[in-house]
């Protein structure tokens, strides 16, 4: 989830701040790369949030739902369309149902990586198999993530709010866990529009999904997921832009130390990583199809953004907590540039108290492609 500019193309890229609460680390000029996509692909219309197409698994059968993304576009929506922020902020959206099973958690932790390099190993094998049977497996906490989707759908419900979704980029994920996730569970979702910031032609949404155990109506979880939309800005009334937040406005903002880290973590994803995460339900093409990420601008195609994070939570899980999951509070990430499956994450951790500081880079370039912070329940002494 979230789309990237390549090397290549950082003429149109426009760094915003590098770190705090709305410095996404890109923001894209106009071009019309989706011009470029239809032409080559004129049966890619649409996929949804986070990048799911629906129906059949072959993308040239057009079964793709409505309410949902151009494929990797970007251009700039009309300039005839005015938004009432007062009426996007206090929709309320309707609750949706989201279920998911032993096979899909297992599934996922193969896809960020769990057990590739020893299956046997004791702190991993635990997210795919159980002795007593795949009920007792756990669960990793950035499993929470694919809570969101269907997410774009429910944008387009917004009153007053007119925006052009191929210009929608996946900027931060903030996820706070309640209780350990269940092996299989049938959830309730709801969703509402935490914060909305003008940023003169460009707008930052960022929406709420709290998900409820269904039969209990224990909350489980909660994203927080930051998009940001390319011309949606410039409705501030006034000429103090307008900006809205619901949380505590230091509560995702992080800074990278300069100091040595605490502990450094260097993983190698394999060349399917992509073909792998994508059965957790973003089949964006972007990720598995060479002429789609070629067309992008892409030498190969990249890996999905969530999938970045789940191997830097991961490695911080591995490292920090000897393996318990169950330690996790909260997650954030901040997502800053792509990366190739089969490139080399290493992730670099500090540790400030019960908070774990986090950078991930690609070896093989030397770049940053994640940064946030991991908040810890308690630490194990031997991570000491």
């Amino acid at each position: 989830m979230g789309f990237f500019l390549p090397d290549n193309s950082l003429s149109n890229l426009e760094r915003h701040g590098g770190e705090g609460r709305d410095g996404e680390g890109f923001l894209t000029r106009e071009h019309s790369l989706h011009l470029q996509l239809r032409s080559a692909y004129p049966y890619i219309h649409k996929y949804p949030f986070p990048t799911q197409l629906r129906g059949s698994s072959s993308v040239r059968s057009n079964k793709i739902q409505n309410n949902t993304l151009l494929l990797v576009s970007i251009a700039i929506m009309s300039d005839d369309s005015v938004m009432n922020p007062e009426l996007v902020i206090n929709h309320k959206f309707p609750q949706v149902t989201h279920t998911y099973s032993e096979r899909d958690v297992a599934l996922y932790a193969l896809g960020i990586g769990a057990c590739a390099k020893d299956a046997l190993d004791d702190k991993e094998l635990k997210y795919v198999y159980h002795e007593d049977g795949q009920q007792s497996i756990k669960v990793f906490p950035t499993f929470a993530a694919l809570f969101s989707i269907g997410l774009t759908s429910q944008l387009s419900q917004l009153p007053g709010f007119a925006f052009d979704p191929r210009l929608l980029l996946h900027g931060q994920q903030y996820i706070e866990i309640y209780k350990p996730l269940p092996t299989n569970c049938l959830m309730q979702n709801k969703s509402s529009i935490v914060g909305l910031h003008d940023k003169g032609k460009a707008a930052i949404l960022e929406i709420e999904v709290v998900s409820y155990e269904k039969e209990t109506g224990e909350p489980l979880c909660m994203n927080r997921t930051t998009v940001y939309l390319r011309g949606a800005g410039g409705f501030s009334k006034s000429s103090q832009p307008y900006s809205f937040t619901k949380y505590p406005r230091d509560q995702t903002s992080s800074k990278t130390p300069k100091t040595q880290p605490f502990v450094v973590h260097e993983e190698c994803t394999q060349p399917a990583q992509a073909l792998l995460y994508r059965l957790s339900g973003d089949y964006n093409p972007l990720h598995s199809d060479p002429k789609i990420a070629e067309v992008a601008g892409f030498s190969r195609p990249i890996l999905h953004g969530l999938c970045t994070l789940g191997f830097a939570v991961r490695a911080i899980i591995k490292t920090i907590c000897n393996g318990d999951a169950n330690l996790v509070k909260a997650i954030s990430g901040r997502f800053l540039l792509h990366v190739y499956p089969g490139e080399t994450l290493i992730t670099e951790m500090w540790l400030q108290g019960l908070r774990v500081l986090y950078q991930t880079k690609v070896k093989e370039r030397n770049r940053a492609v994640l940064a946030g912070f991991v908040d810890l329940n308690q630490l194990r002494s031997s991570s000491l």
